[in-house]
């Protein structure tokens, strides 16, 4: 259990962090929030890649690739709606 924990840590990380490095522009997020970027955009990516292969099987991380590009459609909307909201005040 620790380790499966750690696991979905370490790779929410390089996740996310190759998320971030693909979406131009600065993003203003910590260590912290990067993880939670890759470990969300890869259940979005799973989601995604289930409705468009066999159908909605769940919610379920998805491989490497299809956690990138779910953690980067994370980040564009992230940025686009709550970072937004931080730079006006």
């Amino acid at each position: 259990m620790l380790w499966t924990i750690i696991g979905w840590i370490v790779f929410g990380l390089i996740v996310g962090f190759i998320a971030r490095a693909l979406v131009p522009g600065r993003d203003a997020i910590g260590v912290l929030r990067t993880i939670a970027l890759g470990v969300v955009g890869s259940v979005l990516g799973g989601f995604v890649f289930g409705l468009l292969t066999v159908g909605f099987r769940g919610f379920q991380p998805a491989g490497w690739i299809g956690s990138i590009v779910g953690a980067v459609i994370v980040l564009l909307v992230y940025n686009k709606f709550l970072a937004g909201s931080r730079r006006r005040i």
